[in-house]
């Protein structure tokens, strides 16, 4: 279910505790008190389950983040571990359930100081929660600076303290965690660099919050995974023909590999056909699969012509295109037939200086598929928003599906969904992986799948697929390899 691959963001979160403290349709409330004595319990499980040795430090800070660490710290001394609990401010401030826990520990509360951290063989970061709203300065720099000098394991409670919770940046400094003991859904900072490298190993832990909680607060935001797409992924059929699993149109240019590869991917991800509208010295370059179909494209005129057969029900342009004034006109004039289109790389780049008219153009389902480099020259006055943010944004402003690339590629739709994925490995970072992925793009739409989850299917197979080739790949690879994920989705 969708359910399970939620991430809520640091206010909706605050909603879901409130949720399951007032009770609802699905049943009466939890305490907080309980919920937090939960959650104390799940990150003094983990230091328990990874952790079983040596002396503990629990770094306690104001607010309920503190609390927690409170119950951790109590329920470790009561396991017969050495603890002690370190508290970055007053204990007479504390309020709340978060004091109530600090008068269920029996043990002494010491200043927190950099010293005291630095002789700790495993850290419980409970300092400071998934919301900070300033940069870490000061002492409370130092304890983190500490930390991070440290050669202890460090378990973090709900998010290393430092980072938000968010958009994974951290202001100041941040805690570098072993890993990450989270609360009922992960946040989009758990996912999105750099949080994902700061939160080391990630769990989820059920504390007592019903999913059923989902359903008031209506998160727009998920991990890509197959249970947002599966059921909606196409599957050949005994009775379908080639043409009824679609037909993709590559728009190529003189630079013939990058065409052949996208043109590969659409066709190994399940198009019936796809044809390569070439100019006639690329056509001579031959290469790739001789199911791939040519047709000379010489100019503009070319490229009207192999329009003009309505059974190519989706196109593909960008890919060693060139970014000049004819790839622009060739753009406007797949925008205009409204069928499904995916621009890449040159198609982008050619709208650089005057991004309003291709935005004023999409009226079918389209997918823009820019790197951070691309996504500045069409977007460039949203350049402060956070990387989630921004492609949403990007989204609503051009009316396409934005798939804003990197190692947390981000999948925006107009309507405000957005999916995080996070099963790129670096290998990607190759030559021509842009054009597989605008093939998988293509390929799935014209299969009729639709657009925002194609493109979120498209992005997770392309990982899938790299992970499969392994160290060493090149994007050719990529077409190859995508096939065993892509038979283990349909069985």
């Amino acid at each position: 279910m969708t359910d399970n691959a939620a991430l809520l963001t640091v206010t909706e979160m605050a909603a879901a505790d409130r949720a399951a403290i007032n009770g609802g349709a699905w049943g009466g409330g939890v305490p907080g008190i309980d919920l937090m004595e939960a959650a104390g319990a799940a990150v003094a499980r983990m230091v328990q389950r990874h952790h079983p040795l040596g002396s503990v430090v629990v770094l306690c800070g104001p607010g309920n983040n503190g609390g927690d660490g409170f119950v951790a710290a109590r329920l470790l001394k009561d396991a017969g571990r050495q603890v002690a609990l370190l508290l970055f401010g007053s204990r007479d401030k504390l309020t709340g359930d978060a004091a109530a826990m600090a008068q269920r520990w029996t043990g002494p509360v010491i200043a927190a100081t950099p010293v005291q951290i630095m002789q700790a063989d495993v850290i419980v970061d409970a300092l400071f929660g998934a919301g900070l709203s300033k940069p870490l300065e000061g002492a409370a720099l130092a304890l983190v600076d500490a930390v991070n000098e440290s050669d202890a394991a460090v378990v973090a409670v709900d998010l290393p303290s430092g980072l938000h919770g968010d958009d994974g940046k951290f202001r100041g400094g941040a805690v570098r965690a072993t890993r990450s003991v989270t609360f009922f859904r992960p946040k989009p900072g758990h996912l999105l660099l750099p949080g994902r490298l700061l939160c080391g190993d990630l769990h989820v832990a059920e504390i007592g919050i019903s999913a059923a909680v989902l359903a008031e607060i209506r998160p727009q935001q998920w991990r890509n995974d197959p249970a947002l797409w599966r059921a909606l992924l196409p599957v050949p059929h005994v009775a379908h023909h080639k043409y009824a699993r679609g037909h993709v149109l590559v728009r190529g240019g003189r630079q013939a590999g990058a065409t052949r590869l996208a043109g590969h991917a659409a066709l190994r991800i399940g198009a019936g056909l796809v044809t390569l509208a070439q100019p006639q010295e690329a056509m001579l370059q031959g290469g790739g699969p001789d199911a791939l179909m040519r047709q000379r494209c010489d100019g503009i005129p070319g490229w009207r012509a192999a329009l003009a057969d309505p059974r190519r029900n989706t196109l593909l342009l960008g890919p060693g295109n060139g970014s000049g004034m004819a790839t622009q006109q060739a753009v406007l004039d797949a925008l205009a037939s409204k069928r499904g289109t995916v621009l890449d790389a040159d198609a982008l780049t050619a709208f650089a200086d005057d991004p309003k008219r291709l935005f004023a153009a999409i009226r079918g389902p389209t997918i823009l598929t820019p790197h951070d480099g691309e996504f500045a020259r069409l977007f460039p006055d949203l350049a402060a928003l956070t990387k989630l943010a921004r492609a949403r944004a990007a989204a609503k402003m051009s009316n396409a599906v934005i798939v804003l690339k990197g190692a947390d590629t981000v999948i925006a739709d107009p309507d405000g969904r957005a999916a995080i994925n996070t099963n790129a490995p670096p290998d990607l970072a190759t030559a021509g992986a842009g054009d597989v992925l605008a093939g998988f793009c293509a390929g799935l739409l014209a299969q009729g799948m639709p657009v925002f989850e194609a493109a979120c299917a498209a992005v997770w197979l392309h990982g899938a697929a790299a992970n499969e080739a392994g160290v060493g790949l090149i994007a050719d690879d990529l077409i190859e390899a995508v096939r065993r994920p892509l038979a283990a989705l349909r069985r």
